[in-house]
């Protein structure tokens, strides 16, 4: 293992549910010495990735916050996809939150939301928390546009989840279940993370017509019907469609040199 990979290992530790450690508690779970784990608190806290606080602790840095603020700024996926969810909710009269999400390792992340009205109840798909892939309409829209050798990859490690997920006892009824969802290129689904809450989600493709994410709507139980949910399904869809034909537009363009300032200094 290269020593990049070492210090992403110790930046890994740091997590929702573990966001504080000490170099003693890190040289442990990375199963090194102490003086290798302080080297790589060092190393990250220089580059301002970690920030040391009280007692010997450590915890995310500053740096973060500025790629995050790049990303927004910058990323393709985002900056094509805003205005897009912005017409979306528009289009559906204010009603709804507007989701971005796309694949995060074996999990799902919404990177942007956008909502016009005081939102009375959290949405599970929350900015920078990774979801799994086997409910919730955002998460399930992208399984089913994954290639067939990666969902057959992910059954034949995670069949009992799957199983669990109602998403099929064994691999045709799964692959069958996904064939649907691909098909009306719109999954909808009601009560599956949040109660009281309808998801509608479509998915968005790269250049290559590889699965880069999903746009959703998620709408209220008590504040639609069947017909506005067909409505905001169509509206889900041609936002999609929007984001599709910027990010090709972008993802398609020559690569930008950057300037010579940047690199050095």
């Amino acid at each position: 293992m290269s020593t990049a990979d070492k210090l992403l290992n110790a930046l890994a530790l740091f997590t929702y549910e573990a966001p504080e450690w000490t170099v003693e508690a890190a040289a442990d779970a990375l199963s090194v010495s102490g003086s290798t784990a302080y080297r790589y608190f060092s190393s990250l806290t220089k580059a301002g990735l970690l920030d040391p606080i009280t007692n010997g602790r450590y915890i995310l840095g500053p740096a973060i916050i500025a790629y995050d603020r790049q990303l927004r700024h910058w990323d393709p996926l985002i900056k094509v996809a805003r205005p897009a969810l912005e017409k979306l909710i528009q289009r559906n009269g204010g009603e709804g939150i507007g989701l971005l999400c796309r694949r995060f390792r074996q999990q799902v992340m919404c990177v942007h939301q956008y909502h016009e009205k005081q939102v009375d109840k959290a949405v599970s798909y929350e900015r920078g928390r990774p979801m799994g892939l086997y409910r919730g309409a955002a998460s399930l829209v992208i399984l089913a546009h994954l290639p067939g050798r990666t969902r057959r990859a992910l059954y034949a490690s995670d069949a009992a989840a799957i199983g669990k997920a109602g998403l099929g006892d064994n691999w045709d009824e799964f692959r069958a279940k996904l064939r649907v969802i691909k098909n009306d290129n719109v999954c909808i689904t009601h009560g599956q993370l949040d109660q009281g809450m309808i998801g509608i989600s479509a998915p968005i493709f790269h250049a290559e017509k590889q699965i880069a994410g999903s746009v959703s709507i998620v709408l209220t139980d008590e504040s639609v019907g069947e017909s506005e949910v067909a409505g905001a399904a169509a509206l889900v869809q041609a936002a999609a469609r929007e984001v599709d034909v910027g990010l090709g537009r972008i993802e398609n363009l020559p690569a930008l040199r950057p300037a010579l300032g940047a690199i050095i200094g």
